[in-house]
């Protein structure tokens, strides 16, 4: 009988046992469920897949805002003349909401007085249209630039946010050089010694005055020649979308604010056009009315340039006068960059959540 009763007591403590581990391996699983349910990545401090790098690759849209524009407004562009760019990026995320990105980007910008003119002002669609300079430039730039995203992340890379608009601001320096197509021949049929149509540096012509002597009365006079080596300041907005744990997609719009005005090659006053000496090229370069169709000039108005020579112009333009506007040098050009850019992140490993 005392065998039976210890025999009992000790099932009935085993079964004891047993309900406990049960219920405690049942508490736990649900605790573990639910941690994984939440499970979101490391959120203390700034864990190293909070702060990661990307490499990026873009292609843009470049469009023109200066004096070869269709209105003198600084808004004004023609979008027939959208020039494509391309860039390389790398990216530095910081936290929560701050990435800092350095591109390299290389691009063209393009501008035609005769075919983006608006015909119907009667003002300075004429004007524009009569004064026929058009360009072409290409764009080398470099920038470093400051990216805040508007919903913030405070989990690693990983688990990301879906998508977040962002605005952008920056430094950028960029090397430009404007050139446009050569005529057939100079103002007086003289040979120009380059082909006709073929792409010219304006710069080291100075189609303005830049390498002439000027007198002190005249318009120009202390004109300086510009760098082909520039700044700029981007800014835009734009939203980033998250494609998988490593890739993203970036599409914004931009600025770039310059401090040139010769971006076109155009920005004061017609010079007399003896100042050129013997540089017939860019004589031709600087005043191109003559090249328009002959029913469309008006009554041509002739004078004795300073070199000798014989000129004829249309009135208001290729002579020496304060009212003699080539350009319009109050404004600075700026150039709107619309880009899309893929993201991959550096270094990125799927790493698998620890529960205890």
């Amino acid at each position: 009988m005392r065998k039976l009763l210890v025999g009992f007591l000790c099932l009935l403590l085993i079964g004891m046992a047993e309900d406990s581990v049960a219920q405690f391996n049942r508490k736990s699983i649900k605790k573990n469920n639910k941690r994984i349910a939440s499970y979101r990545g490391k959120k203390s401090g700034f864990g190293k897949n909070k702060i990661y790098n990307a490499v990026g690759l873009s292609v843009s849209a470049l469009n023109y805002y200066g004096d070869i524009a269709p209105r003198p407004s600084r808004v004004s562009t023609d979008i027939s003349f959208t020039r494509p760019a391309i860039g390389l990026s790398f990216a530095h995320r910081f936290g929560p909401r701050y990435t800092l990105v350095g591109q390299f980007m290389y691009g063209n910008l393009k501008g035609s007085d005769t075919e983006t003119a608006d015909l119907a002002d009667q003002d300075n669609g004429k004007f524009r249209y009569q004064r026929n300079l058009s360009f072409r430039n290409q764009i080398k730039e470099l920038s470093v630039m400051a990216y805040f995203d508007l919903f913030e992340n405070d989990a690693t890379y990983i688990s990301r946010v879906k998508w977040t608009p962002y605005a952008y601001v920056g430094v950028a320096a960029f090397h430009h050089n404007p050139q446009a197509q050569a005529p057939a021949a100079g103002l007086n049929g003289e040979a120009l010694g380059v082909a006709a149509g073929e792409w010219v540096d304006l710069r080291p012509l100075g189609t303005e005055g830049q390498f002439s002597t000027l007198n002190p009365g005249d318009a120009n006079f202390g004109i300086k020649t510009y760098s082909q080596y520039q700044v700029a300041i981007p800014f835009g907005v734009g939203a980033r979308f998250r494609i998988n744990e490593v890739m993203d997609l970036w599409a914004d719009l931009g600025f770039r604010y310059t401090f040139t005005d010769y971006l076109d090659d155009v920005s004061q006053n017609y010079v007399d056009l003896g100042v050129f000496g013997t540089n017939n090229l860019a004589r031709a370069m600087s005043y191109r009315s003559n090249e328009l169709p002959a029913g469309e000039l008006p009554p041509l108005q002739s004078y004795v340039a300073r070199n000798g020579q014989t000129y004829s112009t249309i009135p208001g333009y290729g002579q020496e006068h304060p009212d003699n506007l080539r350009g319009s040098k109050q404004d600075r050009d700026i150039y709107m960059v619309t880009s899309i850019r893929l993201t991959y992140i550096l270094g990125a490993t799927f790493h698998k959540a620890k529960f205890r």
